[in-house]
Parts: C-alpha cells; sequence; structure tokens
C-alpha cells in the first residue's frame, strides 16, 4: 500500500496545484486512512463515508487509483462543469453516497447505513472518517449513541486525529481530553494508532474481528504531512502551494516513500 499512498499523495497534489486551491494539510493527515481502508480493509459492497470533505481531493485520488474514476476527470478538478468539487457530491460518482464537508453529519449517515444493513443480515460493512475538530459537532456524538444501543458492529468510524481546525489548535477552541475514554463511555470498543502507519492499522483489523461493539479508531496524524515549512501548522489548512511547494512536498515524499520500503524489507 505504499506506493498506491504515494500515487495518491503525487496525484492530489497535482490537482492542488493546478487549482491553486488549499486544503493541502487535511488531505494530507489522511491519506494513509483512505488508502488502507480502500486496498487493505474494505470489500466491493462495502459503503465508506469520508465525512471530513474539505479532503475531497484525497478521496477522488484514490478512487482514480482503483480505477473508478479516470485521470481526465481528474483533471477536471475545479474547474467550471466539474462534478469533482471542492467537497464531495451527492450521486455522481460511484462510490460517493452522500454530499459531505458540512462537518458533523458523516458518522450519523454511517450509523442510518449501517442500521439498515444489519436489518437485511447484510454483512457489509460502512467507513466512516472524520476530522478531531469535527467531535465539536453535537450530532457526532448523538450518532455515537445510537450506534452502540443498536449494537453497530459494522460500521468502523476513523478519527483523523491531527489536532489542528481551520482557526487553530483543537485543544484550544474545544479541548476532547481523553478521547479514546470518552468514546469507549459511549459503548465503542476503542483503539489509537498511527495513522500514517499501515502496519499498526492492519493489526487493528485482525483484531475487530472479535469485537461486540462498533469500533472507533483514533489515528493519531500530522496535518500537512511531508510539506515541511507547513507540516503541523494551521496554515497547511487553507493555504495553496507556490511552485516551489509542489517540487518540495513531492521530494519529502518520495525521501520517506524510500526509508519506508528500506525500513520494511
Amino acid at each position: 500500500m505504499l506506493q498506491q499512498a504515494l500515487n495518491i499523495k503525487k496525484r492530489f497534489l497535482k490537482m492542488y496545484a493546478n487549482a491553486n486551491a488549499g486544503h493541502i494539510g487535511s488531505s494530507l493527515s489522511c491519506t494513509e486512512i483512505l488508502t488502507f481502508i480502500y486496498f487493505g480493509w474494505m470489500k466491493d459492497n462495502d459503503e465508506v463515508i469520508l465525512s471530513k470533505g474539505h479532503a475531497a481531493a484525497a478521496l477522488y485520488s484514490v478512487l482514480a487509483e482503483k480505477g473508478i474514476l479516470s485521470e481526465e476527470e481528474i483533471n477536471t478538478f475545479y474547474k467550471n462543469g466539474t462534478y469533482l468539487p471542492a467537497h464531495p457530491p451527492a450521486g455522481k460518482i460511484k462510490g460517493i453516497p452522500f454530499a459531505t464537508g458540512s462537518l458533523g453529519h458523516g458518522l450519523s449517515l454511517a450509523t442510518g447505513l449501517g442500521l439498515s444493513k444489519k436489518l437485511k443480515e447484510s454483512n457489509e460493512k460502512v467507513f466512516c472518517v472524520t476530522s478531531d475538530g469535527e467531535l465539536n459537532e453535537g450530532s457526532i456524538w448523538e450518532a455515537a449513541m445510537f450506534a452502540a444501543h443498536h449494537n453497530l458492529t459494522n460500521v468502523i468510524w476513523f478519527i483523523d486525529k491531527n489536532n489542528l481546525q481551520g482557526f487553530g489548535k483543537s485543544e484550544d477552541i474545544i479541548n476532547m481530553g481523553d478521547l479514546a475514554k470518552k468514546i469507549e463511555a459511549f459503548g465503542w470498543n476503542v483503539f489509537t494508532v498511527d495513522g500514517h502507519n499501515f502496519n499498526e492499522m492492519k493489526t487493528i483489523k485482525q483484531q475487530y474481528s472479535s469485537n461486540t461493539k462498533p469500533t472507533a479508531i483514533i489515528c493519531n496524524t500530522n496535518k500537512g504531512r511531508g510539506w515541511k515549512k507547513y507540516e503541523g501548522k494551521v496554515d497547511c489548512h487553507y493555504l495553496p502551494m507556490k511552485d516551489t511547494d509542489f517540487d518540495d512536498i513531492i521530494q519529502n515524499l518520495e525521501t520517506e516513500f524510500s526509508l519506508q520500503i528500506q525500513n520494511n524489507a
């Protein structure tokens, strides 16, 4: 999956560069999470909801890597008449069941789908990816209670915990304290992993089969991962890249990829 993640990052970075658009940091923090879901866990009839819809370019790039979107379609990103806008659209693209990006709604949608599949006695799963900033929304916690009450073991919630929001550090805006204990108190099995480490995420998948509750996976990530000038800084939430930034990020990502290949050899 390392090569796929690199391909996905290169593709959406080019999309952002051509569009002169932002939300680069948010996409870089969740790439490995999405890559793992699509290439390491989900099956054909499973559903994925990217609740943090501002990272849409990462999702589009994953779908292109899966062969669902063509490179010609990818090249329309942000352009007039495109169906690849800044946030995922509803009913336009296979694999995107809902429009998202109005934060806090994705987990509610996922639990609704999860209950539907449970009532149909289906083995299909529903994966949901939220940001940590979204946890400020009350609808998230209502959905968490709903999933636990209905024992929706088919719902798998990934939290991209990069500790930053559009206007500051998450802990300064609303401090969530011990997030794992909070979610456990709502009736979920909770795991914490390095959200850039495929091996750690694989371990959670192996443990999942014995779970008797909904599963939440807190993924510790770096916002703007690979964009050294802005990695871990609020600026990478909205700022577009300069030409030199694009070249630097690609070089950093390729260097990191080579090191990971060596470490896994």
